[in-house]
C-alpha cells in the first residue's frame, strides 16, 4: 500500500483562531502556474480576488515565503493562504470554560454557536473563540454539538492525544445526559427506551427514521413537570450519537423539542441575527475516565433552558 505523504506544518499563523487554508496541487494538473490553478479552483472567490492575493504576498509556500504570480505549477506542491471570509453576525452570548488542564478543555457552549468551522460559520464558532481566547492554537474538538444545542463540549489541547479522547465517544465510554423542554403529554408512558434507525442524507436538513436495524438508542425520562405551562422537562440519555438523534426521538414520541426549526416540520430560515426562541435542548452532563491521566471526570453545565425558567418570556420571543 502506498503511504500518503504528510503535509508540512502550516507556515502561517491562525487569524483569530481560524487556520489558514492548505492546498495541495493535484498530480494530474495541466496548469502552467500556481495562480492559474487557484483561479480555476477558487471559483467563488470573486473576480480578481486570487490575483490580489498573489500580488499582496498572501499565498505562501512551505518555507513561508510568498509564491510569485508566475510561479510554475508543480504537482504535489503545498500552498497556504487565509481566505477572505464574509462577515458573520457575532453570537452575543459568552462561552464558559468549565474545566481546563494540560490535556483537555471543557466548555459550556451557548445556543446558536457552532462547535467547529463549517459552511458560513467560521469565526463565530466555539473552537475559534477558545483557540483565540485561551491562546491554544492546536486545540481540537473531541466531539460536536449541533449549533442550536447548548451545553458541554470536550476539547483536546494536544493533537497527539485527540484520538484517545475521540475514542471515548466512538466506543461509548462517555456518560452523556441531556435536558429538553417540550409539551407534556400525560398519555405518554415514560420512562422508556427509544430504538430506531435514523438516516441523515447529505443536503437534506432533517434526518428521518427508516426501517431497518436500529442505530439510535435513547432513554427518555421525565425529570419534572410545569403544570401551569403544560410543559415537561425531559432527561435524555443517549447510548448512541446519530445526527439529531434526540430531536428525532422526542418528535417520534409526539413531543418535539420547543424551538426546533426542523421537527416536526422544516420552518423557514430565520435571519442570521435572530437569536430569539433558542432550541430548548441542553447537554447537561459529561462523565468519563480520562484515557491519558486515568482521572474520573464529571462535568455539569451551568446553563438553564429559558422555556423552563421563564416560559412566558420564551413564548413571547
Amino acid at each position: 500500500m502506498r503511504r500518503r505523504t504528510q503535509p508540512p506544518p502550516a507556515p502561517l499563523p491562525q487569524l483569530r483562531g481560524v487556520d489558514p487554508v492548505r492546498v495541495r496541487l493535484p498530480a494530474d494538473g495541466a496548469w502552467g502556474t500556481v495562480r492559474e490553478h487557484l483561479v480555476a479552483r477558487l471559483t467563488g472567490a470573486g473576480p480578481g480576488a486570487v490575483e490580489a492575493m498573489f500580488h499582496s504576498g498572501a499565498v505562501v509556500g512551505a518555507d513561508g515565503l510568498p509564491v510569485a504570480p508566475d510561479a510554475p505549477y508543480r504537482p504535489g506542491m503545498f500552498v497556504w493562504f487565509h481566505r477572505e471570509l464574509p462577515p458573520e453576525v457575532p453570537v452575543p452570548f459568552p462561552v464558559e470554560v468549565v474545566y481546563q488542564d494540560e490535556h483537555i478543555v471543557v466548555a459550556d457552549k451557548p445556543h446558536f454557536l457552532a462547535t467547529t468551522p463549517r459552511g458560513s460559520h467560521v469565526r463565530q464558532t466555539l473552537l475559534a473563540r477558545l483557540r483565540h481566547d485561551l491562546g491554544l492554537p492546536e486545540l481540537g474538538a473531541a466531539h460536536r454539538l449541533d449549533r442550536l444545542t447548548a451545553g458541554l463540549v470536550l476539547f483536546t489541547v494536544r493533537p497527539g492525544e485527540r484520538g484517545a479522547y475521540q475514542g471515548l465517544f466512538r466506543d461509548r465510554r462517555v456518560h452523556k445526559e441531556y435536558e429538553a423542554v417540550a409539551r407534556h403529554d400525560p398519555e405518554l408512558e415514560l420512562p422508556r427506551t427509544v430504538r430506531s434507525r435514523i438516516l441523515k442524507e447529505r443536503g437534506v436538513l432533517a434526518a428521518r427514521e427508516v426501517a431497518g436495524e436500529p442505530n439510535a438508542v435513547t432513554r427518555v425520562e421525565i425529570d419534572a413537570r410545569h403544570e401551569r405551562a403544560g410543559l415537561a422537562r425531559y432527561r435524555l440519555l443517549p447510548a448512541t450519537g446519530q445526527t439529531h438523534q434526540l430531536r428525532v426521538h422526542l418528535n417520534s414520541l409526539g413531543v418535539p423539542v420547543l424551538g426546533d426549526p426542523l421537527y416536526p416540520e422544516v420552518a423557514p430560515a430565520t435571519a442570521p441575527g435572530d437569536f430569539r426562541r433558542p432550541l430548548q435542548l441542553l447537554a447537561r452532563k459529561l462523565e468519563f475516565t480520562d484515557p491519558v491521566t486515568g482521572a474520573r471526570h464529571r462535568f455539569v453545565s451551568g446553563r438553564t433552558l429559558q422555556a423552563w425558567t421563564s416560559p412566558a418570556e420564551w413564548a413571547d420571543g
